[in-house]
């Protein structure tokens, strides 16, 4: 699967939807992909979500956004002891004395020598990574804070323990937030078996789980994802990349009545990608005539069976071999999880030539817009504190280059 960036450019208007829609048409114009877009992944921010569906595009959400509205909400339960984490971190940070002190404690006790992580407000995993770090150096992080006598309020015992239970909650969803964030493979099809799979692995640590706010964060999580992941089985993109996925197809649902309505959807989709396109008035004509010269003069020898063929092809039902089509790809055995689903398809494209068509325009659907985020993470170090003079422009033409040139 391969990612491209169409544009990168300074959008000094006012981000209204209007505006926004313009603008996302007229990029997609001048690549001539307009009337090619099968979906939108982006944030859930209103005024591009509402750009989107202005142009009528498909729009989905993206599930990495997602995922941290309601973790950095979750979160919210145990803020005292997050914050004590990053006052802890800022003091490092800001003290040379102290983080040389660090260093030099990690060596003496045999640990790696690790710099603590702070956290960033628009990325929840950077608290998770932040949590993470200190407890890998949390004996080497206490020892230095009583030498040098810092002005931090220390970390109580049980607010160690409640950090450690609380990675342990949290690591399941970096885990599908790293995975799901990728352009370069499959993604969307994966997030009916993800989001159900958090569900599960989150509901199993209510009864593991021993101090009170984690408990808490526990609860949170899942009533953020019961409300989020309500009926999810039933989302249009989502349930069609997944059935079409020889990976998974009907084992990644739950719902019957959701397959079968998936199923619906891309019969319809491959029925219609299968119709004969109408050549224009005259044309049809003057290509039959120009068939019927081509055509060599039939043997009378074998006259009597071609004319029994071409009976045979007439009498032939176009939705019923769809239907036949539809049962044989559900029937093959399920292809490796780890393996790509795109080579499946090409193996298979000449079996499947209907439903080759409908997946190529699902299975292309990324699950998140991270694709996206990188390239702004790019243009900052690109622009930095020693190269600040460069025109919107130049940047422009130097990330393009810099996201397209593999």
């Amino acid at each position: 699967m391969v990612s491209c960036l169409l544009d990168c450019f300074e959008f000094s208007d006012r981000h209204t939807s209007d505006n926004l829609a313009e603008e996302l048409l007229k990029v997609a114009k001048e690549w001539g992909v307009d009337n090619k877009v099968v979906c939108c992944v982006s944030d859930n921010a209103a005024n591009i979500t509402k750009a989107i569906k202005t142009l009528k595009w498909t729009h989905h959400p993206c599930l990495a956004h997602t995922i941290n509205l309601f973790v950095r909400d979750a979160l919210k339960v145990m803020k005292p002891t997050v914050n004590k984490v990053k006052a802890i971190v800022e003091f490092f940070h800001r003290s040379t004395t102290a983080t040389h002190k660090l260093k030099s404690t990690q060596l003496q006790m045999g640990m790696p020598e690790l710099k603590l992580k702070q956290d960033c407000v628009t990325r929840w995993n950077s608290t998770f990574h932040m949590i993470k770090r200190i407890l890998e150096s949390k004996d080497a992080v206490i020892s230095t804070l009583a030498v040098m006598n810092a002005s931090v309020d220390p970390l109580s015992q049980e607010e160690w323990e409640v950090l450690q239970e609380a990675c342990t909650v949290l690591e399941p969803f970096e885990e599908v937030t790293v995975e799901i964030s990728a352009d370069s493979y499959v993604t969307a099809s994966k997030m009916l078996i993800q989001c159900k799979g958090l569900q599960r692995v989150t509901a199993e640590h209510q009864t593991r789980v021993t101090t009170g706010k984690v408990t808490e964060l526990v609860a949170a999580l899942c009533a953020s994802m019961d409300r989020k992941f309500h009926r999810i089985e039933y989302n249009t993109v989502l349930s069609e990349s997944t059935i079409l996925d020889p990976r998974f197809k009907k084992l990644a649902f739950n719902d019957n009545r959701a397959v079968d309505e998936a199923l619906q959807r891309v019969t319809a989709a491959a029925a219609r990608s299968s119709q004969p396109t109408s050549l224009p008035e005259g044309q049809e004509g003057e290509e039959a005539a120009e068939h019927e010269q081509e055509q060599p003069q039939a043997s009378a020898v074998w006259r009597f069976f071609e004319e029994r063929a071409s009976g045979d092809t007439t009498r032939r039902n176009p939705s019923a071999d769809l239907i036949l089509e539809v049962r044989s790809y559900l029937e093959e055995p399920l292809f490796q999880r780890s393996a790509d689903p795109l080579s499946w398809w090409e193996t298979k494209a000449s079996v499947y030539p209907r439903l080759t068509h409908v997946m190529a325009r699902r299975l292309c659907i990324v699950a998140t817009s991270v694709p996206s985020e990188r390239i702004f993470s790019k243009t900052g170090q690109i622009i930095t504190e020693r190269i600040n003079r460069i025109s919107p422009s130049k940047l422009r033409h130097l990330v393009f280059l810099n996201a397209n040139l593999h």
